[in-house]
């Protein structure tokens, strides 16, 4: 999850018109209309029906706007600076498009202003879909989402993107004892319990640095999926980074809103890891060779990613007035408990986590 760039369903249509859309800064709302005047005449669109199309944890909002007689919606992302930068959302959009993958196509941009109009990818959600299938529904929904992470890793130009460095990684981690630990749950760490953090976060990072680079969506999860007629739609792709292989597939099976059994999380893990050694996604250092190497990789990935996330959501409660990604904290301490449980390696992180989590736990591991 990066920054994180997260979306929810808009309600419903009946409920929404343009006196919803609220400007804190007169003079943007002027060159926001200015803006769209004539693109509305360019390409037949309605701005009466103006109305938001999504919520999102960053500062990015996304409209709808209906075409006339008829014609394709399309949606508004308004990204106001210095807060949004929309240059890396267009830069991503292209590669996509280059790649022969489904992402919103961009129509028209105001880069200095945080103005884009994209196409529109539809309404129904990946996680909305998952949540309402049956196991057969699911399991279609979720192999399609990996057979376009696999042609996404092999498509897509990682040259041109951020290297997921060092340096970025630590500083992901770093979110976990500021936000959640100090702020959330208000502990000091000891010296000791300071030395055996560093510890860990040094292992999850040596991890991720030895596993071969690809482009990494960085958020690639059921809430950033579109159900469309094109093949799955990518949403929030504007903090792709040049990283670790298993990142990806490690944010769709252990998802931040919906989790599955582990049965269930190896059998997809096994699809991805079968279908990118055929595509020629890069697994090198023993990862396509031993299965059971890929999955310790990914799953040391994806600790890494749940102790951001649980920083991330804990920043958005404090520092941004969003309480309500809270609520999934239990989910990420029991994916991290899960993990450390099962690797010598990570023991010391479970005293670490049991004051938080509230679960006591007893060690057995399996490497």
């Amino acid at each position: 999850m990066a920054g994180p760039a997260l979306t929810r369903p808009a309600p419903p249509r009946h409920s929404m018109t343009a006196s919803t859309i609220s400007w804190t800064d007169p003079a943007r709302a002027q060159a926001f209309n200015a803006w769209l005047a004539p693109l509305a005449a360019q390409h037949a669109l309605l701005p009466h029906t103006l109305r938001p199309a999504s919520s999102d944890a960053s500062f990015r909002r996304y409209f709808r706007i209906d075409g006339a007689d008829g014609g394709p919606s399309r949606i508004v992302m308004d990204a106001p600076p210095p807060q949004e930068d929309v240059r890396p959302f267009v830069h991503v959009a292209g590669l996509i498009e280059r790649a022969g993958l489904h992402g919103p196509q961009l129509l028209a941009a105001d880069e200095a202003h945080g103005f884009l109009l994209l196409s529109d990818l539809g309404q129904e959600l990946y996680l909305d879909a998952l949540r309402q299938a049956d196991a057969a529904r699911a399991d279609a929904l979720m192999r399609q989402a990996i057979a376009t992470l696999v042609q996404w890793q092999v498509r897509v130009d990682a040259s041109t993107l951020p290297a997921y460095d060092g340096a970025l990684l630590q500083r992901e981690l770093a979110l976990f004892p500021e936000w959640c630990v100090q702020r959330e749950f208000g502990i000091a760490w000891t010296d000791a319990q300071q030395a055996q953090w560093e510890r860990i976060a040094a292992l999850l990072t040596a991890s991720a640095l030895a596993q071969p680079r690809v482009a990494v969506h960085r958020d690639w999860m059921p809430r950033n999926l579109m159900v469309s007629p094109g093949g799955p739609g990518i949403l929030d792709f504007q903090d792709a980074v040049r990283g670790p292989v298993t990142y990806d597939i490690a944010s769709l099976l252990r998802d931040a809103f919906i989790s599955w059994d582990e049965e269930q999380e190896i059998d997809w893990a096994v699809r991805y890891w079968q279908a990118a050694r055929e595509a020629g996604v890069p697994l090198d250092g023993g990862l396509k060779e031993d299965f059971g190497e890929f999955w310790r990789a990914l799953e040391y990935m994806g600790l890494q990613r749940h102790l951001k996330v649980l920083g991330i959501f804990c920043r958005l409660k404090h520092r941004d007035g969003k309480a309500g990604y809270a609520a999934d904290l239990p989910r990420f301490f029991q994916y991290a408990t899960k993990v450390a449980l099962r690797y010598r390696q990570l023991q010391p992180l479970l005293p670490l986590l049991e004051p938080l989590s509230g679960a006591s736990v007893d060690a057995g591991y399996t490497f």
